[in-house]
């Protein structure tokens, strides 16, 4: 068994993880020894996957202000956000932007020289910064490239964190499999940071890439942490049928049309006055109306579905803002979006809940913060509005980079809890690896995204929430531990089966929490309970586990300014 340390180790390579590992870097001087532990390529984080915008003010001379995007974002979050936390996001993200355009970022300009801006859904003003469809990809080489200028920076790619270790009530460090050689390792560390974003593979028909397995917050919850708001699974309005890779919302910020079968701009029955911009949860809503009232279209493999026409753009505005679209479409298709319509329905696309912590990251564990997808502050509440969710990364990486480095500069403590380290490599090479499960794991994971494409989608209900509760339930008991491949370096066998834990558990969180939720807010629609319930419902659930299944308590929603109103777009 190898052991490692740093002072800080980060779980994750994505925008917030890489931006947590420069903050943290910079208000120490390079001083601090920070470990990024990330379980693929580090530039293969699912931040690479975000495409549309970036949000900030950044304009208030043009009429966009501070206090805009403050309600705009509260607003879209039903009023379940947690309004301090907002205004501090709002605040920082401007200069996270300038910040990256110092480091090497190619924002799009427009023609004074100025960085562009593009409308995006919910929001009053274009504040999605952007550039062209590929913010995401490029935000992450511009921080990747800016890490190499810190070589006290080490990232360890391919390495698959399995544990948090903690002693007398604080972080200690990590267990982490390196895949490349099958060993365990032990990372000792003063402090640690959650970067490893969201849950989206615990859905099918899904925007994520595969690896997006709810590992961190499986860790986290395992480790005793609380996950908050685990049942708001914002479903993005244009995956691409059949495969659900994520058609941008750019793509209505440049003036995209949705479509029914008869060609109608179906939004003006639903947000008349923001139409394809309003939040995505009320297009999604929209859609599946439109589908499930038989105005849909026959999609690929005769799924139904609805269309978002760019034809009306032309060819020069999709080459010059929408390239990766066009290419996208083209090669999975066959479609070129310049002269045919694109098929497309709801995908799950974002976590809202996460791993609980306060204001500034912390979570219920000293030493240990969590940012980015992984995290819920809460910022996002109910409904995340599109192009806050880079900026959030930055953001918080940029905050818990530098609460991290602080307390390191104060650490006090010492030594690694053994018992822990080796209950986790019995569970992870005795039970796991030379387990005796007679179940495929493919086939649990397959049946598992199934019922929670059918059971808790767009619009939910009690009865079917329970059902797939109970579902849910049983494939978690099922013999699943069946691992073929024997062999330790670069067992992806053993990997898959690790996290079909973390998937199984990460399912059951969203779906006890959906259950109790007894009202409709946000990307959570009952159909039993249609209406929002500020009476009842205007608090925060968080999830602890326990021998029994998970125990729900509630914290309230922080208001500071903008009381709950009806939500109209």
């Amino acid at each position: 068994m190898e052991r490692i340390e740093h002072d800080i180790v980060i779980v994750g390579s994505g925008l917030a993880g890489l931006r947590a590992a420069l903050e943290a870097s910079r208000v120490s001087r390079g001083r601090l020894d920070v470990g990024i532990v990330t379980k693929v390529q580090a530039m293969r984080s699912h931040s690479v996957a975000a495409e549309g915008g970036t949000a900030a003010v950044l304009y208030p001379d043009e009429g966009d202000s501070l206090e805009g995007h403050v309600w705009d974002t509260v607003k879209g979050s039903d009023f379940l956000a947690d309004q301090d936390a907002v205004e501090l996001y709002v605040r920082t993200a401007p200069e996270e932007l300038r910040l990256l355009e110092r480091w090497g970022m190619p924002w799009s300009r427009r023609p004074d020289g100025r960085i562009a801006q593009r409308p995006f859904g919910g929001h009053e003003f274009p504040r999605a910064t952007f550039a062209a469809d590929k913010v995401g990809f490029l935000e992450m080489q511009t921080l990747y490239g800016a890490i190499q200028a810190f070589p006290n920076v080490h990232v360890h790619h391919e390495w698959f964190v399995t544990s948090i270790l903690q002693g007398d009530g604080a972080f200690r460090g990590l267990t982490a499999i390196d895949l490349k050689t099958g060993n365990l390792v032990v990372v000792r560390a003063k402090a640690g940071i959650i970067a490893t974003g969201g849950a989206g593979r615990i859905f099918g028909f899904t925007t994520h890439g595969h690896h997006s397995t709810a590992d961190g917050l499986y860790m986290a919850y395992r480790a005793g942490l609380g996950l908050k708001d685990m049942e708001f699974i914002q479903f993005h309005p244009t995956g691409l049928v059949p495969s659900g890779i994520l058609i941008t919302e750019a793509a209505r910020g440049e003036g995209g049309f949705l479509v029914n079968r008869d060609g109608e701009r179906f939004m003006k029955g639903y947000a008349p006055s923001k139409m394809e911009l309003a939040p995505r949860d009320v297009v999604s809503r929209s859609e599946m109306t439109e589908i499930n009232e038989g105005r849909g279209l026959d999609g690929p493999d005769g799924i139904p579905c609805v269309g978002v026409d760019l034809r009306h753009l032309g060819k020069e505005t999709i080459l010059e803002r929408l390239p990766q679209i066009r290419e996208v479409t083209m090669k999975f298709l066959g479609i070129d979006p310049v002269n045919e319509i694109v098929p497309i329905k709801p995908a799950a696309h974002f976590t809202m809940g996460g791993v609980h912590t306060d204001i500034r990251g912390a979570t219920e564990l000293k030493g240990l913060w969590a940012a980015g997808e992984a995290a819920c502050v809460s910022v996002h509440g109910a409904n995340r509005l599109g192009s806050n969710s880079t900026s959030i990364c930055l953001v918080y990486g940029r905050i818990t980079g530098a609460e991290a480095a602080a307390h390191v500069e104060g650490w006090q403590g010492d030594g690694i809890p053994k018992d822990a380290v080796l209950a986790e490599e019995r569970r992870i090479f005795d039970d796991t690896l030379r387990g005796s499960g007679d179940v495929s794991p493919y086939g649990v994971r397959d049946r598992l995204q199934a019922i929670m494409d059918e059971h808790a989608y767009v619009f939910r209900h009690g009865d079917e929430l329970a059902n797939a509760l109970g579902a849910v339930r049983a494939l978690k008991a099922e013999a699943y531990r069946n691992v073929a491949d024997t062999e330790k370096a670069y067992n992806t066998n053993l990997l898959h089966v690790l996290e079909l834990d973390s998937l199984l558990n990460a399912a059951e969180l969203v779906l006890v929490g959906a259950l109790a939720r007894q009202e409709s807010r946000g990307a959570h629609t009952r159909l039993d309970f249609p209406k929002r319930d500020d009476v009842n419902w205007l608090k925060h659930t968080i999830a602890h586990r326990t021998a029994d299944g998970p125990r729900l308590s509630f914290v309230p929603v922080t208001i500071t300014k903008h009381q709950p109103v009806e939500r109209k777009y």
